[in-house]
C-alpha cells in the first residue's frame, strides 16, 4: 500500500489507478470494515489526524478529480462527500525520497513521464499536504 504525499498528477495511468484502490482499501481499514492492513504505517499519519474519516475522503477526492481530468471513470460513491477540508502537514524530505521512489517506478513504466517529472525542481504534494522542512518520515519504510 502506499498512499503519496505528491500529487496525483504525477503518477502514471498505473500508479494512479493503485492509489485509488490502495486508498479505498485504506478507508474501509479506517472504517472498520476490514481485517487487514489495520497497522500498515502509511496509515498512521490518517489515523493521527483530527478526523481519519474526513481526511481519508479529502484524499480521495483529490484522487478522483486527477481522474476524471484525465477521462478515467472512477466510482464517485465510494467517496463521502460530506467530509470536512484540513490541511496536513508532511516533510521536505518525504516529498523528496517519494520523487525519488516514483522516478524508480515511472522508469520502467513509463519513461516519458520519468522525464517530465525529473526536470521538476520543486514537486507539489498532495493539496491536502502543507510541506514543512524535515526528512523522510518516521512512518516510511525504506
Amino acid at each position: 500500500m502506499r498512499i503519496w504525499s505528491v500529487h496525483p498528477k504525477y503518477l502514471d495511468t498505473k500508479g494512479l489507478v493503485a492509489l485509488w484502490r490502495e486508498t479505498i482499501l485504506a478507508k474501509h481499514v479506517l472504517e472498520g470494515r476490514t481485517k487487514g492492513y489495520r497497522n500498515h504505517p502509511q496509515l498512521i499519519r490518517f489515523k493521527q489526524s483530527d478526523h481519519p474519516l474526513d481526511r481519508i475522503n479529502q484524499y480521495l477526492a483529490t484522487v478522483y478529480e486527477e481522474a476524471t481530468r484525465r477521462g478515467y471513470t472512477f466510482d464517485k460513491e465510494k467517496i463521502d462527500w460530506n467530509f470536512s477540508s484540513s490541511l496536513m502537514k508532511v516533510t521536505s524530505g518525504q516529498l523528496q525520497y517519494e520523487k525519488e521512489h516514483l522516478l524508480r517506478k515511472l522508469n520502467v513504466r513509463d519513461p516519458q513521464r520519468s522525464d517530465l517529472v525529473k526536470a521538476i525542481s520543486k514537486i507539489d504534494p498532495h493539496p491536502m499536504f502543507k510541506v514543512v522542512k524535515g526528512g523522510i518520515e518516521a512512518w516510511e519504510i525504506i
